[in-house]
């Protein structure tokens, strides 16, 4: 007896009767009116856009322009009639800043005055985004950065950093630093924790360090020295630098003061006790040339300390202003014992305030005290970001009130600063400081103030960005971890599609992005927020719209009420007995002929025609 399957004589299309069919389907349904679109951001004319996607029926739909100079070319009345449009359509708008730096960094460095004039492009997106909000808290997506930052990589041991950005506090001036091999002649300096051990003091396990702890690496091997690691050195370093070349000032001072002191002490002290004046000092020098030289060399001496004192001063300044709260304690308690010895020198003893100079040096050049001048890219943009989104987010309250728009900070990709689930949720909890703080200096009560910060601030899930961290190692395991560290923000979704190598923008299904875990996750946490698909990479390659396909990738219901088939199953609904493969080959080469000629081609002696049109039988191709 023969062996068949349906599927054997009724070939061609998908299962009506399978809902989880077809090869760009996610795994999970979402109805066509919960996804939205982008209108296109390279133009400022954005009506003519929105017009374009609205006549396909999508509902979410986000305006907005990249470059800051055309969002700025949109007029104000645009805006208005944006929102007429979504009004008699019952579209529902989101706003996609254009791509500004909220910390302030530029080309040149960082100032205020930069993060100042940030902010208030910012303020004016906000003000614009409301003018065409039709129904109240329109999120307005803002990057998180735009600036380079710390790339991870996935080992057996766990994520670390494969390269960072550090940027220098006080020049605003950045650099990249990687990870890197170096060879020491000294065997101390090749010497490394072992494996086992490093791991127990992460766990909290070793209280104190022994020698047995320490493993040596052989010379050719070399010591891996990592970018945090080098940014602690080059702090050390330059601080080391820096106190070291005082020192150095400050033995030739002591010289000075030693060669001639002895000479002219009884008249140096006579002028501090104000018993010589000037002009019988400058008579009495005038007479003896030996003196009058070695007071020159004195008071150069002099000049020396008080330059050297200058410059402790300023160190110390950097130490306390970049210093951590243990650093400064250590500081106060440095400067209470400085100033001790100088309230017991006598007025004119210049050799007691050149030791108290020199006991101040000592002190100070113990690297514990070297001050973080430079800095992780998002150790430093953190606060500078957090205050621009706070603030940005305080004025549009105070503006708009309960319904003010939603700053909405977008994650970014491997290769700029704040990348990973971790920074993201530190910036955005940093954010929502900053808008305490300035709502309790406005009035609010601390309750309120902490309640309107959660609604006013929330985070952009872009699930392509994300994804990228696959070529560094990270695995769909390692991915959803990143998104549960950021899954309590989110208040937006951008669904996009890629292969972990480059922010293709496909339409979702169409590359390896965990849609389905990320949407199962974010429906467990009762997630209310829009959903916009990003597929400017298909319409741009392929110069079709992206939106059947995504309708396939959601298995989204054809029919309105929910009841019946989906997207994903609309090519079986064309199939039959006669279809063959689908639409591709005409049927007349699949047909029962029967048991008479009638039906055969032409070419054969039957009647059929078409043989002119070309198939198979009549010995042309296809035309």
């Amino acid at each position: 007896m023969t062996n068949y399957n349906i599927e054997n004589i009724y070939q061609g299309g998908y299962s009506s009767f399978k809902p989880s069919y077809g090869d760009v389907f996610t795994g999970y349904h979402v109805a066509a009116s919960s996804l939205g679109a982008t209108t296109n951001p390279t133009i400022a004319n954005q009506i003519v856009e929105l017009d374009k996607i609205l006549r396909q029926g999508v509902v979410p739909i986000e305006v907005g322009a990249i470059d800051p100079k055309i969002f700025e070319a949109i007029p104000k009345q645009h805006f208005k009639e944006i929102k007429r449009m979504a009004k008699l359509t019952g579209a529902k708008i989101s706003v996609h800043s254009p791509l500004v730096e909220p910390s302030g960094i530029a080309e040149g460095g960082w100032s205020e005055s930069n993060r100042q004039a940030v902010e208030y492009q910012l303020k004016d997106v906000i003000a614009k985004a409301h003018e065409a909000d039709s129904l109240g808290n329109i999120p307005v997506v803002v990057h998180a950065t735009n600036i380079g930052g710390t790339e991870w990589k996935m080992t057996p041991e766990g994520k670390k950093i494969e390269k960072l950005t550090a940027i220098n506090q006080e020049t605003g001036q950045m650099t990249a630093i990687k990870e890197e091999i170096k060879y020491y002649p000294g065997r101390e300096s090749m010497m490394e924790l072992k494996p086992d051990i490093e791991k127990k003091i992460l766990r909290g396990e070793i209280k104190e360090m022994k020698n047995e702890y320490y493993q040596e690496i052989p010379l050719e091997k070399g010591k891996i020295i990592s970018p945090e690691k080098q940014i602690t050195v080059q702090n050390h370093s330059e601080w080391d630098n820096s106190i070291s070349q005082l020192l150095f000032q400050k033995e030739r001072a002591d010289e000075i003061l030693r060669n001639n002191s002895p000479q002219i002490s009884h008249f140096i002290k006579e002028m501090a006790e104000k018993k010589m004046t000037p002009e019988k000092l400058k008579e009495y020098l005038n007479e003896d040339p030996v003196q009058r030289r070695a007071y020159n060399h004195f008071m150069n001496a002099q000049t020396y300390l008080e330059d050297i004192e200058e410059h402790l001063s300023g160190l110390f300044s950097k130490s306390y202003k970049y210093g951590s709260p243990e650093q400064r304690k250590f500081l106060t308690e440095i400067r209470s014992k400085y100033q001790g010895e100088l309230d017991k020198i006598h007025p004119g003893d210049i050799m007691a305030q050149s030791e108290a100079v020199q006991n101040l040096m000592h002190n100070l050049k113990t690297p514990v005290l070297a001050p973080k001048v430079y800095s992780r890219m998002e150790d430093f943009a953190n606060e500078k970001s957090a205050t621009t989104f706070g603030n940005v987010a305080f004025d549009a309250f105070k503006k708009f009130g309960e319904k003010a728009p939603v700053i909405s900070i977008e994650n970014l990709y491997p290769g700029f600063a704040f990348s990973t689930g971790e920074e993201m949720n530190k910036l955005i909890l940093l954010s929502k400081e900053q808008f305490v703080k300035n709502a309790v200096k406005d009035g609010l009560s601390k309750s309120e103030a902490e309640k309107q910060a959660d609604k006013s601030i929330g985070l952009t899930f872009d699930v392509g960005h994300l994804n990228i961290h696959r070529k560094h190692g990270f695995t769909e395991k390692d991915l959803l971890k990143e998104f549960q560290a950021m899954a309590p923000h989110i208040k937006h979704l951008h669904l996009t599609d890629n292969f972990g190598s480059y922010d293709s923008h496909l339409p979702p299904g169409m590359g390896n992005v965990p849609i389905k875990q990320y949407l199962e996750e974010l429906e467990k946490q009762g997630f209310k927020g829009r959903t916009i698909v990003e597929a400017g990479g298909f319409i741009q390659q392929f110069g079709t719209s992206p939106y059947v396909p995504l309708l396939e990738a959601f298995g989204s219901p054809i029919y309105q009420d929910g009841v019946g088939p989906y997207w994903n199953q609309a090519i079986g609904l064309q199939q039959g007995y006669f279809s063959g493969h689908g639409n591709m080959l005409p049927g007349v080469h699949y047909e029962m002929f029967g048991a008479g000629f009638s039906n055969l081609p032409f070419e054969l002696g039957g009647q059929r025609g078409g043989g002119g049109e070309g198939n198979r039988m009549s010995g042309r191709g296809m035309e």
